[in-house]
């Protein structure tokens, strides 16, 4: 008995020294020099290669943040492109070390698969798309209809939801990726495209004739859009959250990419100083050093710029801000305190 009982404490005791031996996200990105992010196979606005082949998009500036931030150079990182249903498992397996890719916050995901959600930086819904020539004006005049829909997402739940709700049908059709869902519902495969609102807008506009096709008014769904990493590592969640906590901050406070290294050497707002690196050491709470969120402001400047960059009116988009936007003006972005 007495020799068992050595035999599981060595045990034990390996194990813990193994554990605790494992490196960090931080360390593992740090030694590498690149951050790994997945994004998505190309939704405009949110993640999309530019003529160049560079990635751009709100999603992408939001990774590159978290870049600057960590390796003090926003193009230090490899964006790898995810299916929907690939999202979730290129996370936890460690194949990125993080995802930014309009990804639904919810419970399983959460708390099942192997993941954890950091903030939520997009505010949506689910919607229906149509082609106008149908001559339907609401979602619930749609029954029989063929409804395409993207595997590994949430949106055929929540289609499924909404008929029953409404007691109508849906024929439903799963494609493996949001490109073959909506090439099916443009080739006339499917009646209606559904997803988020914002990605049906951004997806609207790379059809040969965007105005032939409707947005219908009613929202199925929350779809709180957030980044997420791999469960378990406190410190990299952290990093990530109040990176982009960070930005909602910086626009809460005027701070944008054109005066971010004026403001840190003029303001008197001890909030500003700290949160800038001028007073204190926030950023040896998440160990990186005090300019973390001047180099992420500088890189991508506050969420505000961001929005507009990819949103806003001059783009082909133009998505309203409404519940995207500040607290102070109407929305729900809030940013909690750095200090």
């Amino acid at each position: 008995m007495y020799l068992k009982r050595i035999v599981v404490f060595l045990c034990v005791s390996f194990l813990a020294l193994g554990s605790t031996g494992l490196a960090t996200t931080l360390e593992d990105v740090k030694a590498r020099g690149v951050l790994n992010c997945g994004i998505s196979e190309g939704v405009p606005g949110f993640s999309i290669p530019d003529s160049s082949g560079r990635w751009v998009g709100f999603d992408v500036d939001m990774a590159r943040a978290v870049a600057a931030a960590v390796l003090k150079d926003g193009e230090k990182i490899k964006f790898v492109s995810l299916a929907s249903k690939q999202k979730i498992v290129a996370v936890s397996s460690g194949q990125v070390d993080l995802t930014s890719r309009t990804t639904t916050w919810t419970l399983k995901r959460d708390a099942k698969q192997g993941v954890d959600f950091t903030t939520i930086v997009f505010y949506d819904g689910q919607g229906f798309m149509i082609p106008k020539a149908m001559g339907v004006t609401s979602a619930k005049d749609l029954d029989g209809a063929s409804v395409c829909v993207t595997a590994g997402t949430t949106s055929e739940l929540n289609v499924a939801d909404f008929a029953r709700a409404n007691n109508i049908k849906f024929e439903i059709v799963v494609f493996d990726g949001k490109k073959e869902a909506l090439n099916a519902y443009a080739s006339g495969r499917c009646d209606v495209f559904t997803t988020d609102i914002s990605q049906l807008a951004a997806l609207r506009s790379t059809l040969a004739k965007p105005a032939d096709h409707l947005i219908l008014p009613e929202v199925l769904s929350k779809e709180p859009l957030s980044p997420l990493v791999r469960h378990g590592d406190n410190q990299w969640k952290d990093i990530v959250t109040w990176v982009t906590n960070g930005l909602i901050a910086a626009e809460e406070h005027g701070i944008t990419k054109a005066n971010v290294l004026k403001i840190k050497e003029t303001s008197k707002n001890p909030v500003v100083q700290r949160m800038l690196g001028k007073s204190g050491d926030t950023g040896s709470y998440l160990g990186l050093d005090k300019d973390w969120m001047v180099r992420a402001i500088q890189t991508v400047g506050n969420y505000g710029e961001i929005y507009q960059r990819h949103f806003g009116p001059d783009t082909q988009l133009n998505i309203p801000r409404g519940i995207n936007n500040l607290w102070t003006k109407g929305g729900q972005h809030y940013a909690l305190p750095i200090r």
